[in-house]
């Protein structure tokens, strides 16, 4: 469109209605059935993955360890050295789960509130815990967070990462506040990079509460568009920060073979893993340990690692393109939306005029365009000012994908001009 919007006088409004409202009429003709609600990969994507799964012929470890046997809690050796190389980690920080990082997540919660940590009390006899929740951020985080009965309190996200003065005000103060989740590298759903001063402060802080932990959701920390990006070490910023308890690493090889059949690690310091690793043994004897076997053989060190994501990338890659250049052109200069142009990770999020999201995914899904609802990538899924919206490109087919962003920018201008004519 090219024209600032907002500024357009009463009758070029009335105009611009009418023509949006005649092509959202022509989208819904089309009767269409487009899902982009999570980020999930496509079909062409899991088909490039399924070496994995024709690679087990021998199901014996480095170590002649039997992986069709029980044993083995903390995940092979090989496959923790893995994990090791590819994202910079000290091997004897990680613990191999299944194949869910979220899971992962889930428990760590779960042991924290029966049995604190480090001597403090355990998280579920306090009568009032807080949890900081970077936004927009990811529902999933928001989730566990508000089933062990945590207030969230929601911190702006800004281009270097979570607001660090108020992060670091609030935890100063608050022995109530535990924690804090971060997405760090290409976060969900923004795609912003956290930078080493932020991720220097969050292992500096002072905290009121001496049991604070990071949960260091590395989800995307492997998946460049364009180019590597580098994030700094958050075990080495606690420590010189004097807090090496304080992180939790958690990562997953669930986009970079398959969401349900990938392996989960997390990682700590050495001694709370070996408290985690406590708990742990009563919960499960081991892992899948021939799905760690899979894994490896196919993705087997570091740079095979990063010729199978440059490969991914180059699928994935003109997704994002047909995002973002849809988005220029339906949208660019109008003043009715603003996004970001992420350089990794699986999504692209965008603000519409505030009080228009839900309007817009709500053209969008009676179009027949499913998208994450609104409010989603806030705490409570409230978005206080209506506007932040999740574009998940990942899943469509490319021409699924040119169509569903088409209308979707219809459904933005229009949500946006129907507001500004007071209707």
């Amino acid at each position: 469109m090219g024209n600032l919007v907002t500024e357009l006088p009463p009758e070029r409004l009335a105009a611009l209605r009418e023509k949006l409202e005649a092509e959202y009429a022509d989208f819904r003709g089309r009767k269409l059935a487009l899902n982009m609600a999570r980020g999930k990969p496509s079909g062409t994507l899991l088909d490039h993955n399924m070496p994995v799964l024709e690679t087990l012929d021998r199901p014996f470890a480095a170590d002649g360890t039997d992986a069709r046997n029980y044993g083995v809690l903390e995940g092979l050796p090989e496959m923790r050295r893995f994990f090791g190389e590819i994202l910079d980690l000290d091997p004897e920080r990680v613990i191999v789960g299944g194949n869910s990082s979220l899971n992962l997540m889930y428990d760590s919660f779960v042991r924290l509130m029966l049995f604190g940590t480090g001597g403090q009390p355990a998280w579920g006899t306090l009568p009032v815990r807080r949890f900081l929740c970077p936004s927009p951020g990811y529902d999933r985080h928001f989730a566990i967070t508000q089933e062990f009965g945590f207030e969230m309190i929601s911190v702006p996200m800004t281009s270097t990462g979570p607001d660090m003065d108020m992060v670091e005000s609030l935890v100063a103060a608050d022995a109530a506040i535990k924690g804090i989740w971060c997405v760090p590298l290409y976060s969900n759903p923004q795609g912003i990079c956290y930078s080493d001063e932020t991720v220097a402060r969050l292992g500096g802080m002072r905290t009121a509460a001496p049991d604070f932990r990071i949960f260091w959701d590395n989800a995307y920390g492997v998946h460049h568009l364009y180019g590597e990006t580098k994030l700094a070490d958050i075990f080495a910023a606690c420590e010189a920060g004097g807090h090496p308890d304080r992180p939790y690493y958690f990562f997953s090889t669930s986009k970079i073979t398959f969401p349900g059949a990938g392996v989960a690690m997390m990682a700590a310091s050495v001694s709370e893993r070996g408290e985690i690793l406590k708990r742990m043994s009563v919960q499960t004897i081991g892992s899948d340990k021939l799905n760690q076997l899979r894994t490896l053989r196919t993705l087997k060190d570091a740079p095979t690692l990063k010729k199978h994501m440059a490969e991914l990338a180059e699928i994935l890659r003109p997704k994002f393109e047909i995002v973002l250049n849809t988005l220029e052109r339906e949208l660019g200069g109008t003043g009715l939306a603003g996004w970001n142009a992420p350089r990794g990770g699986y999504f692209v999020a965008l603000d519409t005029l505030d009080g228009c999201a839900k309007a817009t995914l709500e053209l969008a899904k009676n179009a027949g365009v499913t998208m994450t609802g609104a409010g989603a990538t806030f705490p409570y899924r409230r978005d206080p000012r209506d506007r932040n919206i999740r574009i998940a490109p990942t899943y469509p087919g490319n021409d699924e994908l040119r169509t569903a962003m088409e209308l979707f920018c219809v459904c933005v201008k229009l949500a946006a001009v129907r507001k500004l004519c007071g209707a």
